[in-house]
């Protein structure tokens, strides 16, 4: 999937060039950061090869900041210098470590403790955390991050989303490079798609919402039945139907045979312990709990943030317009899997995870330099957030449904 986008967005740069400095070209930054093996790829752009521009043409569209993406690449190339795209194994063997202990002992708990109230209760508490941590690690995987070579990534990616978690590795990449191509890009970026069937969000969409005069829900409420809808929802229902969807209709047969091993897994072992009602309890219980954290996490970061159509702006300002951080505590980095450094990892999406705080203080440099706001809040700010913006967004809708 990520390379059906690259092959996209160079279709549209009219000045690919091929050769030791291909990677200069203004209009591929985002080529550069999803890749780990650039000479791999690069055969992949030679037919995409449709000419040279002319000496006395500009090297760059005027939507983008020339001097802003200048300075980045020479970031970039210090970023690389400094090793910061080089993954520490052992923080990613003990973090699955950590992963696969939790996973067992939310079994072993009800194993021998039984299947009363208490016992039922931690085991889902623990299973729950588990989970979490091991979409956080798929992230990782996903991103190319844990491995140099993209294999072994590839590799251990099926391994945790599929099997560990049930969901399809291909799934996730096909929506998610689209997210970190056009993040809060309407029509461009799928993680916003609820846009305007469940809410109505940004407050240029909902004033244009609220003139044209359609209302698919109450969106002066969305603030409200936002808490019992996407956040314990979407991953039991949503999430779960179009994993299966779309690794079915794309024939991902690999895919699917190892989420078939979760499922396996799951019934039996947790089957045996368990009977049939408090089993599928048990499932949906710590998938909600599992769908609540993700969810808060995941739309902290994005949607309190500008949300329209594309403007073709240049990388750095695409990502920052789309992205904020939360503060860093050992608490924030394992709780939000580092996406509480949602600007860095944007930026660099290759990056492991656990460099982000140190190109932070480059990156707010940078972004000082050309006066673009570097956000980042509290945890719990970064929450009241996205309830303060969904409630916004409600009043901005109401107010041009009503009078204009």
């Amino acid at each position: 999937m990520k390379m059906e986008l690259d092959k996209a967005n160079c279709r549209k740069s009219k000045h690919i060039r091929m050769g030791g400095s291909s990677w200069d070209i203004p209009g591929l930054d985002a080529f550069v950061a999803f890749h780990v093996d650039k000479f791999l790829v690069n055969k992949y752009l030679k037919p995409l090869q449709i000419g040279e521009l002319a000496p006395d043409q500009p090297s760059i569209e005027p939507t983008k900041n020339k001097m802003l993406v200048k300075d980045f690449r020479e970031l970039r190339a210090s970023v690389e210098k400094m090793g910061l795209l080089e993954p520490n194994k052992l923080f990613f063997f003990l973090h699955l470590a950590h992963i696969l202990l939790l996973d067992t002992a939310a079994w072993l708990i009800l194993f021998y403790f039984g299947t009363s109230f208490m016992p039922f209760i931690v085991s889902l508490l623990v299973l729950t955390i588990s989970q979490v941590q091991a979409s956080w690690l798929q992230h990782d995987l996903g991103h190319l991050s844990v491995f140099r070579k993209t294999k072994w990534n590839h590799l251990l990616h099926k391994f945790v989303m599929c099997h560990l978690i049930g969901a399809s590795a291909k799934w996730w990449t096909l929506l998610h490079s689209r997210h970190h191509s056009k993040p809060n890009c309407f029509r461009k970026d799928p993680d916003i798609d609820m846009h305007p069937f469940l809410f109505t969000l940004g407050k240029k969409f909902s004033v244009e919402l609220g003139i044209k005069k359609k209302k698919y829900m109450p969106y002066n409420h969305q603030h409200k039945y936002f808490f019992f809808t996407l956040p314990p929802l979407l991953f039991p229902t949503y999430f779960h139907c179009h994993t299966f969807y779309i690794a079915y209709t794309k024939r991902y047969w690999v895919d699917l045979a190892c989420m078939l091993t979760f499922y396996i897994r799951f019934f039996f072992t947790y089957g045996a312990l368990l009977e049939m009602k408090s089993l599928l309890a048990y499932y949906f219980i710590f998938r909600m709990l599992e769908s609540s954290w993700f969810v808060w996490v995941s739309q902290m970061n994005h949607i309190p943030m500008d949300i329209y159509y594309d403007k073709n702006l240049d990388w750095v300002s695409t990502q920052l317009q789309a992205t904020c951080n939360v503060e860093q505590s050992l608490f924030n980095d394992w709780f939000t899997g580092h996406l509480n450094f949602q600007i860095e990892h944007h930026l660099f999406p290759t990056m492991p995870r656990h460099n982000y705080w140190k190109v932070a203080p480059l990156v707010k440099s940078l972004c000082a330099k050309h006066g673009i706001e570097y956000q980042c809040k509290p945890l719990l700010a970064a929450f009241a957030d996205i309830v303060h913006s969904l409630k916004n967004s409600g009043e901005l809708w109401l107010d041009a449904y009503l009078h204009k």
